[in-house]
């Protein structure tokens, strides 16, 4: 079940800030960089950040996978944040939080996200779902990240 989620309950906050620790170190260890953002985040500066998340919860109300998302411009919407708990890895979560997302924002224009781009799994899971490589930049010595767009014109 996908839900969009609370900051505000203290519950959600640190299942939010676990698993996004979790899954962000597994990141920083396949793309060499340990600095990304998320892991740098503490419970309070994950409840002000802005964004709006939406997570996907098993029967017991634990959080399996979530994404964030921000309008930053008007016309477009950012992808934050995607993670997964390793356990529920290639069980199709994070596509059905993309799709969630896509099927909330039916009238966004533009969709972004950025990944590192050694971080293969994710390129290809944005890949799959029709976000095309828009730029590419170093963000730290032997680190890139690359950032894609999705027009929502273009259907997956």
């Amino acid at each position: 079940m996908i839900t969009k989620l609370s900051l505000q309950d203290g519950d959600m906050l640190d299942q939010i800030w676990r698993l996004q620790h979790i899954a962000y170190r597994l990141e920083a260890e396949k793309i060499g960089f340990y600095d990304i953002p998320p892991l740098l985040d503490t419970h309070e500066t994950l409840r002000t950040c802005g964004e709006t998340f939406y997570g996907c919860l098993d029967e017991d109300g634990e959080l399996l996978g979530a994404v964030a998302t921000k309008q930053e411009t008007p016309g477009s919407l950012t992808l934050m944040r995607m993670m997964v708990h390793p356990a529920h890895f290639r069980k199709g979560i994070a596509g059905s939080l993309i799709r969630h997302v896509f099927d909330v924002h039916p009238d966004v224009p533009l969709f972004i996200v950025s990944t590192g781009a050694k971080n293969e799994p994710a390129v290809a899971l944005y890949l799959k779902y029709g976000f095309i490589p828009f730029e590419a930049f170093e963000v730290a010595p032997g680190v890139e990240l690359t950032t894609f767009h999705k027009r929502a014109d273009v259907s997956v």
